[in-house]
């Protein structure tokens, strides 16, 4: 009898320890599902896993790939079309291995090379926040639009044994010296991991693989690469094209409220701001700034900052300069960017010596023209200023004009674009036809 109450006991304290008297999770649980929220906003997890209008998480989704159409999973914890039915193990092999729970490879449009860095103990805050923390919603998974044999998916299995990094046993080490090492690591860790910025960041290769995952993998990483139209930009230390004349706080600014002095986020980043690192601790930002600033330059003789020359500006106000370049500028953007080039801080993006202008690639330049693009609201920044398109006013000449002009101007030194350039450009994104003239 009183072993009887003793076990009794001890089973009634092991319950009181996982549940509340409500049946919720007790503070322990309550706290671990908590953290799993936080780190879920640092992956970014909704942007990808729930479509326009969708339930959160629900999936559905469509993500265009060199192969096709492929659709977002519901990650929701319902048992019958979500991962209500996953164990732990069977997420983290989901998350960091790129294997779903029936054994089949996940396509890497899944970022599971970033996330094989996070730790195991993120990886069960995750779990916790999406089993306990994430509303279940019944709603079954859509087949990809991939045509066979492309559609195949043992391939992926070879890509995973060429391709995926091993995963993470403890959080990374940074090789970088000179600054608050422990700032340093969880920036690299942020960035490397659940950010993972790379995944857009950087150029891949034949085999649609990241060129490189971390630093230690060569300059490529976090170079610059070309997502859906956009150009996702140089994140190191080259003064004209990357992060070189941004300050720690410049990119903190940014990230919090998705505009700063130099630049704001547009396309997919807007999105980033929005939904995930605006959501982040200062502490966290500052730690992803101070890591992405202790990235030297690809070109390491790009640390010197462009110059601005007023002598455009001059000719504007005077109108001396009457090319169509100009004569596009002033009639399309100069109300906003102003004959500067500097427009208005942290409203309307300044030209002059930005690095986006500034790119080899004009592409997210010539995107912007056609179609337009707005920056988030912020809980920093509430005001989601826009942009209009001009695709339907503009041709591709005079599209390739004004951008050629903007990318010469006020001290830029961007390459000309021509009006092929602007039609490829104008095909890929969707746009409208050019006008007649």
């Amino acid at each position: 009898m009183i072993k009887q109450t003793i076990v009794a006991a001890f089973s009634a304290l092991a319950a009181s320890a996982a549940l509340a008297a409500d049946g919720t999770p007790a503070a322990a649980d309550a706290q671990l599902i908590k953290q799993g929220e936080y780190l879920s906003r640092a992956g970014d997890c909704i942007a990808c896993h729930t479509a326009k209008d969708g339930k959160p998480f629900a999936g559905g989704l469509g993500i265009d790939s060199p192969l096709g159409m492929i659709y977002s999973t519901n990650i929701t914890p319902d048992k019958e079309t979500g991962i209500g039915g996953y164990s732990y193990e069977d997420f983290d092999r989901a998350v960091r291995h790129g294997v779903a729970k029936d054994g089949h490879s996940l396509y890497p449009a899944m970022p599971y090379t970033a996330y094989a860095k996070v730790t195991p103990d993120d990886v069960k805050a995750l779990y916790a926040y999406f089993m306990h923390g994430v509303e279940p919603v019944k709603q079954e998974n859509k087949d990809t639009d991939i045509i066979w044999p492309l559609s195949m998916r043992w391939p992926l299995g070879v890509w995973r044994w060429m391709f995926a990094p091993d995963v993470a046993t403890a959080p990374v080490t940074a090789d970088t010296q000179g600054a608050d090492r422990a700032a340093l690591l969880r920036g690299q860790y942020l960035v490397e991991g659940l950010g993972h910025c790379s995944t857009c960041h950087t150029p891949r290769g034949v085999a649609l693989q990241e060129k490189a995952l971390t630093e230690a993998d060569g300059s490529a990483f976090l170079s610059g690469g070309v997502v859906e139209g956009w150009l996702a930009k140089n994140l190191r230390g080259d003064a004209t094209d990357g992060l070189g004349s941004w300050s720690q706080a410049d990119i903190v600014a940014f990230l919090k409220s998705g505009r700063n002095g130099h630049s704001a986020a547009f396309g997919g980043m807007a999105q980033v701001v929005g939904d995930s690192t605006q959501h982040l601790s200062d502490a966290d930002l500052n730690a992803i700034a101070a890591y992405l600033k202790s990235l030297p330059p690809v070109n390491k003789d790009a640390t010197q900052p462009l110059a601005y020359d007023p002598s455009v500006a001059q000719a504007l106000r005077t109108g001396s300069d009457k090319g169509d370049g100009a004569m596009a500028f002033l009639n399309n953007c100069a109300a906003c960017h102003r004959s500067t080039g500097k427009g208005y801080a942290e409203t309307f993006p300044q030209l002059a010596l930005s690095s986006t202008v500034n790119s080899a690639d004009p592409a997210s330049l010539i995107h912007i023209v056609l179609k337009g693009a707005q920056m988030p609201a912020t809980a920093a920044a509430p005001t989601a200023y826009a942009m209009p398109g001009f695709d339907w006013r503009m041709t591709d000449k005079e599209v390739a004009d004004v951008v050629t002009f903007v990318r010469s101007s006020w001290g830029n030194k961007g390459t000309a674009v021509t009006a092929a350039d602007v039609a490829k450009v104008r095909k890929d994104v969707g746009a409208a036809p050019q006008p007649a003239r």
